[in-house]
């Protein structure tokens, strides 16, 4: 069995620990600084628990020490140093990172890799990367590519209707941060929360706007062949103007920290979650300009006896299923490895990957 490393024991590593060692054929160490949250690890056979400081690079290298990957589900601001030590110890790396800047490092690291490196590894930035390299494929020339995400709770009940589902700072990082595009055949920067749209969906009206990070390296992948690339998050209508109001009219964007406190004291989490991913590609085929959408709904459910949230369920499962297809030869174990090298058949035919298979088991009821 292979040994693997998990970085950071919250919701997310604890669900891929879990998906891992129910598979078989991994021996798992869990590693936080926080002996709380290795607490609430399932412990056993194929799952142990290691208390270290992933900000100190010696616990770390000691930690990577035999290991074939690690994966890291730690904050955005721990995870470049992971990234770097993985790269000294020659381990293959993957991560659920949606920062930009990690994600150039873990890049420029990729130059001199012994080992593979495959940041991005989530929901978006990742399995959406995947769908939409499978939609451009099927144009002789791509026009337009629209990638729209939202992880919502299925009963939306405060005033930004909306629950913690995922890391708050996570959240917070995408709202600031700047965005890439591309428009008009250039790769540009615009604002986050700008760009709002509405649509319906199963008959609810949701609203969608910039959010940072959720192309991952797909816009530097299509640059010069789509006129049109975005990325936009899916919320119910109204958490925008809401979200825009605390950021930038009471100008918590410059007092992250604040406003995370404000967040998780006042807005409860809930595993009661909805995935919506919906993507749309336009292009030429034939000489007609025809429309490419794949759109589906994952909701929380049972895997292997355990309840999961969505957001836990496509997350763990997304990168597990890269680290399935990486053990067994399917990408390269060499240099930087995109999502949207992933063929959409082969990761959904994955035992991780068909997750996102599943047929919703509850309708919404919002």
């Amino acid at each position: 069995m292979r040994e693997i490393l998990v970085v950071g024991s919250g919701n997310i590593g604890a669900t891929i620990a879990d998906l891992l060692s129910e598979s078989g054929d991994y021996l798992i160490t869990v590693g936080d600084r926080d002996e709380a949250s290795l607490r609430r690890i399932h412990v056993g056979d194929r799952v142990r628990v290691l208390q270290f400081d992933a900000s100190v690079n010696a616990e770390l290298a000691i930690a990577l020490s035999n290991k074939f990957a690690v994966l890291s589900a730690a904050p955005f601001h721990v995870t470049q140093r992971v990234a770097e030590a993985a790269h000294a110890a020659g381990v293959h790396y993957l991560d659920l990172t949606e920062d930009v800047a990690c994600t150039r490092a873990v890049k420029a690291l990729s130059a001199t890799s012994r080992a593979a490196l495959i940041p991005q590894c989530g929901l978006a930035p990742g399995f959406i990367s995947i769908v939409a390299r499978d939609l451009s494929d099927r144009f002789e020339r791509l026009d337009t590519l629209r990638l729209r995400v939202g992880a919502l709770p299925v009963f939306p009940s405060n005033a930004l209707t909306y629950n913690l589902t995922w890391s708050t700072d996570g959240v917070i990082n995408e709202y600031c941060e700047p965005c890439e595009a591309i428009v008009d055949g250039r790769l540009v920067n615009v604002p986050a929360l700008e760009h709002v749209e509405h649509f319906a969906l199963d008959g609810v009206s949701y609203e969608a706007f910039n959010t940072s990070g959720g192309l991952g390296t797909l816009a530097e992948t299509l640059a010069g062949k789509v006129r049109e690339l975005n990325y936009r998050t899916i919320r119910y209508p109204g958490h925008r103007n809401l979200m825009k109001a605390l950021l930038h009219d009471l100008r918590l964007e410059s007092r992250r920290d604040l406003l995370r406190e404000v967040l998780e004291h006042a807005v409860p989490a809930t595993e009661q979650d909805v995935v919506i991913i919906f993507v749309t590609a336009t292009g030429e085929r034939a000489g007609r300009l025809m429309q490419e959408t794949y759109a589906h709904k994952v909701y929380a459910g049972p895997i292997a006896g355990r309840q999961y949230a969505a957001i836990q369920i496509t997350t763990a499962s997304a990168i597990c299923a890269v680290l399935d297809l990486l053990a067994e030869g399917a990408l390269p174990d060499r240099g930087l490895v995109r999502q949207e090298q992933i063929p959409l058949a082969r990761f959904l035919a994955n035992r991780f990957g068909r997750a996102y298979a599943m047929a919703p088991a509850v309708q919404h009821a919002a």
